[in-house]
C-alpha cells in the first residue's frame, strides 16, 4: 500500500474546465468521491498536485484559484496537501508538471519517502513528475489524453475508483535500513 496518493486536479479528481475561476463549476469526475473517501478510509493520506498556468497568464487571480480550490476540498474533504504550480509551460520552474518539483514538495509535506507515493492524472506530465520524482504513476485517460500516453503508461486504470483499488494493491519498496556511516548532504541553493 502507498504511503501516499497524490492526484491531479482538473481531468482527475474534476471535470476539466479550462482556467475555471467559478466554483460553482466545480464538479467531481465519476468515482473520484468515492475513491479518494477508500484512501481516507486505508488510512492512506491524499494531496493534490495541479499545474495552474492560468495565473501565470492573467486569466485567473490567486484568490480565484484559492476558491476553486476550497470548493473542491467541500466535495471531497480536505486533502492533507495541495501543491499547485502557478507558473507557465515557458517560465522553467521546476515545479510545473512533468517536473518533479511539485510531487517532491507534495511529499515532504507528508513526511512520506517518495518513492512510496503514487500519482494518479489523467496525461503523460502526471505521470511524468511521478516518474521525475521517483514516485509511481497511474494514467486514468480521458478523452484528452493522448494515445502514445496510454501507450507508454505502465500502469493504466478505467476510472479512479479502479486506480485507487489498484494503488491499495501495490507493493511498495522496502525502506533500506539507515547507515551507521554519515553522508555528504546535498545543499540546495
Amino acid at each position: 500500500m502507498p504511503s501516499a496518493v497524490l492526484f491531479d486536479r482538473d481531468g482527475t479528481l474534476v471535470v476539466d474546465v479550462p482556467y475555471n475561476r467559478d466554483p460553482a463549476l466545480v464538479q467531481p469526475m465519476p468515482t473520484a468521491v468515492a475513491a479518494v473517501r477508500a484512501l481516507r478510509a486505508a488510512g492512506v493520506p491524499v494531496g493534490v498536485v495541479s499545474n495552474q498556468s492560468g495565473i501565470a497568464r492573467g486569466l485567473i487571480t490567486p484568490a480565484q484559484l484559492h476558491a476553486v480550490n476550497a470548493r473542491v476540498d467541500d466535495i471531497f474533504g480536505p486533502f492533507d496537501t495541495w501543491q499547485v504550480c502557478p507558473h507557465g509551460p515557458d517560465d522553467g520552474c521546476p515545479c510545473r508538471k512533468p517536473r518533479p518539483g511539485l510531487v517532491l514538495a507534495a511529499a515532504r509535506a507528508l513526511a512520506v519517502p517518495v518513492a512510496e507515493v503514487v500519482v494518479i492524472g489523467d496525461i503523460g506530465a502526471d505521470l511524468g513528475a511521478a516518474a521525475a520524482a521517483g514516485a509511481r504513476g497511474v494514467l486514468v485517460p480521458t478523452p484528452v489524453t493522448r494515445r502514445d500516453e496510454v501507450r507508454q503508461a505502465a500502469l493504466t486504470a478505467t476510472t479512479l475508483a479502479d486506480a485507487v483499488s489498484m494503488v491499495l494493491d501495490l507493493p511498495m519498496p522496502v525502506p533500506s535500513p539507515p547507515s551507521n556511516r554519515s553522508s555528504p548532504q546535498a545543499s540546495l541553493a
